[in-house]
């Protein structure tokens, strides 16, 4: 099975220890939960710095980078339009939220995206899990109606973007005519990731990707089982995706070090600030990746972080969203890869503290490694 591998566009900096302080927060930035970031020698995301990772991950072989949405970070639609000339065939995975946009302005956004960067746009799609985070733009709905909502947003987009002008009438949209000029070439893919009861059948109604954070693989089959269950209910298939950071070296004792680099940086009180304002958060995910790290709070045994061979959970304490990373040798790091992909798990967004050179030891040393068991697909030229 050939896989396919992402990288990370880091919109709210980055830097040589964890970008966070509750939901990726950079060092020093003033923030309602009252928590500063983490990051010494904050690298800020000037779209220079951007324009490097992304021409770098086109380089190495990745497929696609994904580029977050949130208040702290600058807008993925702009940032990766921006990007589409400084690269020739990396594609950009944008996420964004539908509660912020209409959803037909959104299927003509990407219609125009995929018209202006030949093809090269895919949409991860957002819910949301902070109440905080969605009153700054607006959304005040319950958990479960944001997913109703989404259902009726993607049917829309997807309507928008058929052959004929189309009508829909539901609770929180009414759109009449719905279409884009012009059509879209192709139609991109969509992402998706939730793990509470709601979001399982707007995954399986609507979605191409199924997205779950680093779990232990345990956890990632039961999902997986779920998802599949549920759009065979839909009659559709889905593909399966992961979200994960990398810390890879030559040896394992050199990642280990690196792990233990970065977890001696962190000032207790920021975990203690950044564990406060996610234990808040109402996203199932957010709190299946808290659990991961109960131990270690309880205990302070940092081995206690290693929650499944080479699966460190340390990236979690102080950020939000994906809070695990592979660990270990190049080998070793192919080989918890291809554990995931024999679950079922074709593709791998990946990322890691600097963005730029974990985005080579990843290149250059786990790529190469699946390459020759046959389990990533060959590099290509960039010109």
């Amino acid at each position: 099975m050939t896989l396919t591998f992402h990288w990370f566009l880091p919109t709210t900096g980055d830097g040589r220890s964890l970008v966070g302080g509750g939901h990726n927060i950079p060092r020093g930035l003033a923030v309602p939960s009252g928590g500063p970031g983490t990051a010494d020698r904050f690298r800020a995301p000037d779209i220079d710095y951007l324009a490097q990772i992304a021409r770098s991950a086109e380089q190495l072989g990745f497929d696609a980078v994904l580029t977050p949405t949130g208040t702290w970070c600058e807008d993925a639609w702009l940032t990766t339009a921006a990007l589409i000339r400084e690269t020739r065939r990396l594609r950009f995975l944008v996420a964004f939220r539908p509660g912020a946009i209409s959803p037909t302005l959104a299927a003509q956004m990407a219609a125009t995206y995929q018209r202006i960067s030949g093809g090269r746009l895919l949409l991860n799609v957002v819910t949301g899990g902070e109440r905080a985070e969605q009153a700054r733009f607006g959304d005040h709905l319950e958990h479960a109606e944001r997913y109703a909502r989404t259902d009726e947003f993607l049917t829309i987009v997807r309507g928008a973007w058929g052959p004929e002008p189309f009508d829909f009438a539901g609770d929180h949209y009414r759109v009449e005519g719905a279409t884009v000029a012009g059509g879209i070439e192709p139609v991109p893919d969509l992402y998706f990731g939730g793990s509470s009861k709601p979001a399982g059948p707007v995954a399986a109604k609507h979605v191409d990707v199924y997205l779950t954070w680093g779990e232990p693989p345990a956890q990632v089959a039961e999902k997986i089982a779920w998802m599949r269950r549920l759009a065979a209910e839909q009659g559709r298939a889905l593909r399966f995706g992961i979200r994960l950071h990398t810390i890879s070296r030559d040896t394992s004792a050199e990642a280990w070090r690196e792990a233990d680099r970065l977890l001696s940086a962190l000032d207790p009180a920021v975990v203690a600030r950044a564990q406060q304002s996610l234990a808040a958060s109402d996203s199932v995910g957010q709190q299946r990746m808290r659990a991961l790290h109960e131990g270690f709070r309880g205990s302070g045994d940092p081995r206690a972080l290693e929650v499944h061979p080479n699966l460190w959970a340390g990236v979690g304490l102080v950020r939000g969203g994906a809070g695990t990373a592979l660990v270990g040798s190049h080998k070793e790091v192919a080989d918890r890869i291809e554990e995931y992909a024999d679950l079922g798990i074709t593709e791998f967004i990946l990322s890691g503290y600097p963005h730029l050179e974990e985005a080579y030891w990843f290149g250059e040393g786990v790529l190469p490694e699946l390459r020759h068991r046959g389990s990533a697909p060959a590099l290509k030229a960039t010109a």
